[in-house]
């Protein structure tokens, strides 16, 4: 299945801008507003409040102080879930995200969940090779598809190593931001739904690349909404299919990404399924992510 019901989410306590992703972030913008954690983490607790509002089961772990984590609010860059039973350990660019990877988190994962098998990539941060989770990755789990686009987060022989265990076809490219830089991550400029795909497909300045993801996507009988480059800077391309208990679909993203769609854009979503968005902005300024980066996919078998 595409989509989920159950995620993880870790609840900031150090919340902050981070010096050491802002060198190839460039939706970090460092604030200097007061009270960044206080603001963050009640913009935390009102985006768990509107997905249990809506059925949909969250497993809150909060940060640990020590040691200091300011982006552990994206756990979806150090570990994915699979319906195998199988976790996945991600190589972090920089060094203070490779803390991340707590016992806690885990552990609280193995009380509700059977974990069968751990792949761990992290090796790869001896060689300064990266592939931080679905974050560089945006998988379409039914057709076995990672989608990639690369840069120095994104790493084509992790991608690869990743490919090959998990059965999955990589589908590598490059995209960039109104700069000509690589954009970091891959799912701020596209989300892979089970019918749709949001994407920006201008970030995609080769054409024959452009090409082959377009046709990849229409391979999967899949629709193509198309964001703009200002949407993609406004996190309009990082949303998170879900669906709740009772088996009902969302898209989920932030309030800023809602803002920025055009009501022909969010009518053709909502044809498919309704929209749940927060106001994060706070998280999104400082942080440089946003809604889907908060999410990370729980697909294993609960106990």
């Amino acid at each position: 299945m595409q989509h989920t019901s159950h995620l993880l989410m870790i609840k900031p306590v150090n919340f902050s801008f981070n010096a050491e992703t802002a060198v190839n972030n460039s939706f970090q913008i460092p604030s200097e507003e007061k009270n960044i954690q206080e603001k963050a983490r009640l913009e935390f607790e009102s985006f768990i409040q509107k997905l249990k509002d809506n059925n949909i089961d969250v497993t809150v772990v909060e940060d640990t102080a020590d040691p200091y984590t300011p982006d552990s609010v994206f756990p979806n860059n150090w570990i994915s879930f699979h319906e195998d039973g199988s976790i996945c350990l991600y190589p972090m660019f920089a060094q203070n995200r490779r803390m991340e990877r707590k016992p806690t988190v885990l552990s609280a994962i193995a009380e509700k969940f059977r974990i069968h098998q751990t792949n761990d990539f992290t090796n790869n941060e001896s060689r300064n090779f990266f592939l931080e989770g679905t974050g560089s990755m945006v998988l379409d789990r039914e057709n076995k598809i990672a989608y990639a686009c690369l840069s120095p987060r994104t790493h084509l022989t992790v991608l690869e190593e990743f490919c090959h265990k998990m059965n999955y076809q990589p589908v590598a490219f490059t995209s960039v931001d109104v700069a000509g830089d690589p954009i970091y991550h891959t799912n701020v400029m596209m989300c892979v739904a089970d019918e749709y795909v949001i994407i920006c497909l201008e970030s995609i300045k080769d054409i024959k690349e452009k090409e082959r993801v377009i046709k990849q996507i229409q391979d999967t009988n899949k629709k193509i909404i198309e964001i703009s480059f200002d949407q993609m800077n406004r996190f309009a391309g990082n949303m998170l299919q879900v669906h709740n208990t009772s088996g009902q679909k969302f898209l989920v993203m932030s309030s800023q990404a809602y803002q920025a769609l055009k009501a022909n854009q969010i009518k053709e979503i909502e044809q498919f399924n309704p929209i749940i968005h927060s106001d994060i902005k706070t998280i999104e300024t400082n942080g440089g992510g946003s809604a889907r980066c908060m999410m990370a996919e729980v697909f294993l078998p609960l106990k």
